[in-house]
């Protein structure tokens, strides 16, 4: 029988025809395939790596305990406080409230008391040194001042009025809607509440 020659075994290397590059070209460059961006890698547009710009600082949210604001009164003035007092005890209950007023650590030039009917002893005393003295130290306005009800309109306004209805029907009902155009920020009325009422024309 005659010998088969043996099949000349194939190599590895010599799988196929290999290819080479043509004179004057290059090999081509296989592409990047474009995968999920990493976080360390820039966005498009974005300066590379540098000094790190410093971060705004953070909003303040508002908080209870920042001021809110103040509630509209009904006539958009002054708080309206009242101190039940009869005619004749009145003139003690104002007094009583200046006293109250300057512990807490208002001023004595921010208060300024009316009265109806007898004036109060203060004013009387000045008065008696004559009107000219006795309206500079209105108009200094370092101390409390008594004026009477009639010269409401002549006092200068002042962050608190103090009334004192001691009297004088006709007075209580001109002076309280003057004393609250002359109040700041409070007026406070002593006196009897029905005649309050109705002579600032709305309950208080």
């Amino acid at each position: 029988m005659p010998l088969i020659p043996e099949e000349p075994q194939i190599h590895e290397s010599a799988q196929g025809p290999r290819v080479t590059p043509a004179a004057g070209r290059t090999a081509p460059t296989p592409r990047p395939v474009p995968g999920p961006r990493t976080a360390a890698a820039p966005r498009p547009g974005t300066p590379g790596p540098g000094p790190a710009r410093p971060t705004p600082p953070a909003q303040r949210t508002h908080t209870a305990a920042q001021p809110q604001a103040p509630r509209p009164q009904a006539a958009s003035g002054p708080q309206v406080q009242l101190i039940p007092a009869p005619a004749d005890g009145a003139l003690d209950a104002a007094g009583e409230a200046v006293d109250l007023l300057l512990d807490t650590g208002r001023a004595p030039g921010d208060i300024l008391v009316l009265t109806t009917g007898e004036q109060h002893p203060w004013a009387a005393h000045e008065l008696s040194f004559g009107e000219e003295s006795y309206w500079a130290q209105h108009d200094a306005r370092d101390d409390v001042f008594y004026a009477d009800a009639a010269d409401a309109a002549r006092a200068a306004g002042r962050p608190v009025v103090i009334v004192a209805v001691n009297g004088g029907d006709d007075a209580a009902l001109a002076a309280l809607p003057v004393a609250r155009e002359r109040a700041g920020a409070l007026l406070i009325v002593c006196g009897d509440p029905q005649r309050i009422n109705a002579a600032l024309g709305a309950g208080v």
